[in-house]
């Protein structure tokens, strides 16, 4: 049986990678920091990925052939790093470089004992250029082991919708997770030094940035769009699904979305087409609005500094449109709506990204224009006068 070594066991590593492994008749080897959580994955040898769709609990899948080693057991890491068939990361931006010394003694033993036999390191961060930072640390650490042609680090583009559980969920079953049907996972097809895997839920590319551009531009962006629009007229709304069955909201989101892939569909028009891009939209908002994920407007609204940031999801698109000479006015609103979001979670606490940057800016678009993301009041006039004047429009919401 062919082993993956999954490092990082949290939401995406169980419930999305560590799933299409094993449906793909993989043995998983977790590596995680927390303790508790090897010890779980050892004592049961298994765990529960509650799958829901619009109709509620479609199907439970039980991930078996599992075990885990603490992070700190430095060995045995080391050994699991030689003797895997694939390695794949999903432990966030904060504590992906750090892996690169443990990485880089894993595989200049293997190279030492096992020449022939190349790896592959499947990224499934949202982390952008993370290919070139994990290899570039690794690199530098082992000059002598031919590390393009050895190792493969593959970027990928995550769509999969995987909500915070509630308290109540984890106490029932803690190692259990709830995802939902999808689970396409879109990689670069280049990256690949081992062979890309036989695994049905891989979708390989030859050009990867459209598809992570698509996931920035239209889900990822329709996602926060649908946040910031609904907490603004509904603050008493919890739920996204929710959300989407305000008439109001729905056609707000998708003709924001729409105009997000009218952007996409101009950067790259030999990749995508309208009609590809409206029937992405149209399945995006179907899955925005499943109600057993139980996810929050909350949850897609947190984070502000990031989502409100100029190479994210709402102002990145803009500063191609500005480019290109094209609308962007109803994602400028939307940006504008998450620079106000103070939505809180079911015990009345607003994350604490979103309550600093509040404290700040003061919920000041101008200044977070200038000061956050940096723009400049004189070379970037067209965006300050377009935010001037949907302030306007807003007056009587945020006197």
């Amino acid at each position: 049986m062919k082993t993956l070594l999954q490092f990082g066991a949290g939401k995406i590593g169980r419930s999305f990678i560590a799933q299409i492994f094993s449906r793909a008749g993989y043995r998983i080897i977790f590596v995680d920091i927390d303790p508790c959580l090897v010890k779980s994955i050892n004592e049961k040898g298994s765990y529960r990925v509650i799958i829901t769709g619009n109709e509620g609990v479609t199907e439970e899948y039980l991930v078996e052939n599992i075990a885990a080693i603490e992070i700190s057991s430095t060995k045995k890491v080391i050994h699991a790093i030689q003797t895997a068939d694939i390695i794949s990361v999903s432990v966030g931006k904060k504590s992906l470089l750090p892996l690169a010394r443990i990485f880089a003694r894993g595989i200049k033993n293997r190279y030492q004992e096992k020449r022939k036999a190349p790896v592959d390191i499947i990224l499934a961060e949202n982390v952008k250029g993370a290919a070139e930072l994990l290899s570039g640390e690794i690199r530098r650490r082992i000059p002598e082991v031919p590390l393009s042609s050895y190792v493969g680090f593959v970027e990928t583009s995550i769509g999969k919708i995987v909500p915070t559980m509630t308290e109540e969920q984890l106490h029932q079953d803690p190692l259990g997770v709830y995802a939902e049907p999808y689970n396409q996972l879109i990689v670069d097809a280049s990256g690949f030094r081992a062979g890309i895997p036989g695994v049905p839920e891989l979708d390989p590319k030859v050009y990867l940035k459209p598809y992570a551009d698509r996931k920035l531009f239209i889900q990822y962006l329709g996602h926060t769009v649908l946040a910031c629009q609904a907490h603004a007229a509904y603050p008493e709304l919890k739920f996204t699904w929710e959300a989407l069955e305000k008439n109001d909201i729905r056609r707000i989101t998708r003709l924001t979305m729409l105009q997000s892939a009218d952007i996409l569909q101009r950067m790259y028009p030999s990749e995508f087409s309208m009609e590809q891009l409206e029937a992405h939209i149209a399945d995006l908002l179907k899955r925005f609005a499943n109600r057993s994920l139980g996810d929050t407007i909350f949850r897609a609204g947190c984070n502000l500094p990031e989502k409100l940031g100029r190479e994210d999801r709402l102002m990145a698109p803009i500063v191609q449109a500005m480019e290109l000479g094209m609308k962007y006015n109803l994602i400028l609103e939307a940006w504008i709506r998450g620079c106000f979001f103070s939505a809180t979670d079911e015990n009345g606490r607003n994350c604490p990204e979103n309550r600093k940057f509040k404290q700040k800016f003061n919920a000041d678009p101008l200044r977070i224009l200038r000061e956050h993301c940096n723009f400049d009041p004189t070379l970037d006039e067209e965006i300050f006068h377009a935010t001037e004047s949907i302030l306007k429009q807003f007056s009587h919401e945020y006197s």
